[in-house]
């Protein structure tokens, strides 16, 4: 059975004038929105136990919501709902397109670990066989060796990469042509 999930983050860098706690909320549940639209993929949100309510606030009924403050803790949390492949995205990549998250669970049918790196260091998603590999290391999305670790400790599959808003500066990277980021789009407006 696959899942994915995105996991929350207790701060998000909002643009000058923008509430960073909507600013986050809206980023997340974007993400969100894209996992929920996966094909044969069940959708559910990763959550440190402080942030349940913002999970809870985002999801379809029927959501698991896992209690993970690192995305090794959400992967476990998944395989204890019964999943053999899943995949733990970012909370600030609104635009990412499902096809890379599709291409993570491609890669899992040779791979044990497969990751989408972020632009400027660090990663979008870390996607994994289930039970996880023994040599697989904590990492955290930020960690801008995280695709350097993971490859020094074993082989892992690396899709394209794409961008996330860490910084206030980077609402640019979005692009307006492209669809979905719906809340994100409707705060910035």
């Amino acid at each position: 059975m696959r899942f994915a999930a995105v996991l929350a983050a207790p701060h998000a860098a909002a643009p000058p004038g923008v509430d960073p706690e909507a600013y986050r909320d809206a980023l997340f549940e974007d993400v969100y929105e894209v996992i929920h639209a996966l094909d044969l993929v069940r959708p559910a949100v990763a959550a440190p136990a402080e942030l349940a309510d913002l999970a809870e606030s985002v999801i379809w009924p029927g959501t698991p919501v896992v209690v993970a403050a690192t995305p090794l803790d959400a992967l476990r949390g998944l395989e204890r709902l019964g999943a053999t492949e899943a995949v733990v995205v970012a909370p600030d990549a609104p635009d990412l397109p499902g096809l890379i998250l599709g291409k993570l669970f491609r890669a899992l049918g040779s791979r044990d670990v497969a990751v989408s790196p972020a632009a400027g260091g660090g990663l979008v998603a870390l996607a994994a066989r289930l039970p996880l590999p023994s040599w697989l290391p904590e990492i955290a999305f930020d960690d801008p060796e995280a695709l350097d670790v993971l490859r020094k400790a074993g082989p892992v599959f690396k899709s394209p990469g794409w961008h996330r808003l860490r910084t206030p500066g980077d609402v640019h990277l979005l692009d307006p042509g492209l669809e979905g980021w719906d809340n994100t789009r409707a705060l910035l407006s």
